[in-house]
């Protein structure tokens, strides 16, 4: 910064000169301090696990205002094929389904290089975490004065993350809230940023509400290159509050490090689209097995492809990079007709590979025992399952990850009885890479699959094989909104599909039995 100090006359003793040289440094300092040199919201920030009277607020402080540009290099990850000895870049084995391997993951540590001189903190898409501190200001939008939740510290060991709850908010809502950042020591603030949610409506409260759902979002199939088109077409609707079912990206091909797994978060959150979507609507998220760990993951599982990441660290990074309570499998109501349950389905699952049995399982016996007895205890006009993977189906014959596969089967068929048996329950699911209604063949259980966040992301199944079970199929990329409302005083719910260009595809309304 350049400062022009006035000639000075008739000034010979160097002694005079003092009193100028302590002006100039005030001025310089004052400068410097008005100057603020971040701490960022490049990653945005989450509003989440909304119901009437709380809500938690997700930041993450940056050293930098915005991500790191698309013209940035990537790292490159090889392994070494045990035939020729040279090296194979992970992407082409996946590129031609196999490459020189006969497994497109093989079970060998993964060679890491970052090319053109790059670092973690300088490839595409990275967003280096800032140490700092964090308010967040918030209020109802018919209220003039604000409430604040102090001045709180980023947990460098979390990925420079604070998670901040809400308590003491009134049901049914708007409220407004202003996140704040600084450095440590300072007083001044260097950004913030603004959000809006919805409180859930009171429990016999019989309020008309809408949602959206997602899943499979990979990075590098999105549509845009700020982002999924379907966040633009979702935010249009207004909806009161996103679920994302899982695979929010996928881990397996770059994530060979605890540091490159963070970065996948960081990437994925400063892309314009999502920061602008997730300040203006309250999220739930489920964890699958690509945002876990690697495909159709499940604990104890041993490989060397995912080289120093670990199961362990990607379950705890999903807790830390999402704003959640302590569990990832809880229930939530909205108002008088909806009550919705968030299952996990990898943290207490048996091996794949095991016979199929009562011992075998994906929930777990003590939340399948919490579901039962929750659902039953609930007087929701409808009660909403929302899993990460199909409990109905129909899926691939080759598939022996999720209850509609044999290979759960027997768990599979207590859940689908059960819920059966439960008036006005339905199914919502992610996993599948393309959308679906269908009806269980055996206990006329209805399952809605959202489908992929976008068209390339959409394969798996071929449109023309319609069966039996299917209400609506459609091999392509988009999302699920899920309306409920009272029409001549019946509560209805009504289930449609969108293309990522908000086209409305499909319509499956049903009235309260």
């Amino acid at each position: 910064m350049k400062i022009r100090i006035p000639t000075l006359i008739g000034i010979n003793s160097i002694f005079s000169k003092i009193p100028i040289l302590i002006i100039l440094l005030v001025i310089v300092s004052s400068c410097e301090e008005n100057q603020v040199q971040g701490p960022y919201f490049a990653t945005g920030i989450k509003i989440g696990e909304v119901t009437q009277t709380s809500a938690i607020v997700w930041v993450r402080l940056t050293e930098n205002e915005s991500r790191v540009g698309y013209k940035a290099p990537l790292p490159i990850v090889e392994f070494e094929d045990p035939v020729t000895g040279k090296l194979v870049r992970a992407d082409s084995l996946f590129a031609v389904g196999k490459g020189n391997f006969k497994n497109r993951r093989p079970n060998q540590e993964p060679l890491v290089t970052f090319p053109d001189g790059s670092s973690i903190k300088t490839i595409e898409g990275a967003c280096p975490g800032a140490e700092g501190d964090v308010l967040v200001k918030y209020k109802a939008v018919d209220v003039a004065d604000w409430k604040e939740v102090d001045w709180r510290p980023v947990d460098p060991e979390k990925d420079y993350i604070i998670q901040v709850k809400l308590d003491d908010l009134t049901p049914g809502q708007n409220y407004e809230i202003v996140v704040e950042a600084r450095s440590p020591n300072s007083k001044k603030t260097s950004t913030s940023l603004s959000g809006k949610f919805r409180t859930a409506p009171g429990v016999d409260e019989e309020a008309d509400i809408n949602f959206v759902v997602t899943t499979g979002t990979e990075y590098p199939d999105r549509d845009r290159e700020d982002g999924f088109k379907f966040y633009l077409h979702a935010l249009n609707l207004e909806p009161e509050f996103f679920v994302h079912t899982g695979d929010i990206f996928y881990y397996d091909m770059l994530a060979k490090s605890p540091e490159l797994a963070r970065w996948h978060w960081d990437r994925m959150y400063s892309l314009p689209i999502l920061v602008d979507f997730h300040r203006q609507v309250a999220s739930y998220f489920i964890k699958d097995d690509h945002d876990t760990w690697v495909n159709d993951t499940y604990p104890g599982m041993e490989t060397k492809y995912m080289g120093t990441f670990t199961y362990e660290q990607g379950t705890q990074f999903f807790l830390e990079e999402v704003p959640m309570g302590e569990k990832t499998y809880r229930t939530v109501r909205w108002g008088k007709d909806v009550q919705l349950w968030f299952v996990e389905g990898r943290d207490y699952r048996s091996p794949n590979t095991l016979e199929d049995g009562p011992e075998k399982t994906i929930w777990g016996k003590e939340q399948l025992d919490w579901f039962m007895s929750t659902v039953q205890a609930s007087d929701a006009t409808f009660r909403l399952l929302v899993s990460p993977t199909p409990v109905v189906g129909p899926d691939r014959v080759k598939k022996a990850d999720n209850h509609a596969n044999d290979a759960f089967a027997y768990e599979g068929n207590i859940i689908r009885e059960f819920m059966s048996q439960q008036a006005n329950m339905y199914i919502i699911c992610g996993d599948r890479h393309w959308q679906y209604v269908s009806k269980d063949t055996e206990t006329g259980l209805i399952e809605v699959s959202v489908g992929p966040g976008s068209d390339i992301h959409a394969y798996g199944w071929d449109q023309d094989n319609v069966l039996p079970e299917h209400l609506y199929l459609n091999v392509g990329g988009g999302f699920m909104e899920a309306e409920v409302s009272r029409k001549s005083g019946t509560p209805t719910i009504t289930f449609k599909h969108y293309n990522t260009d908000g086209e409305l595809l499909n319509t499956l309304e049903r009235t309260a039995s």
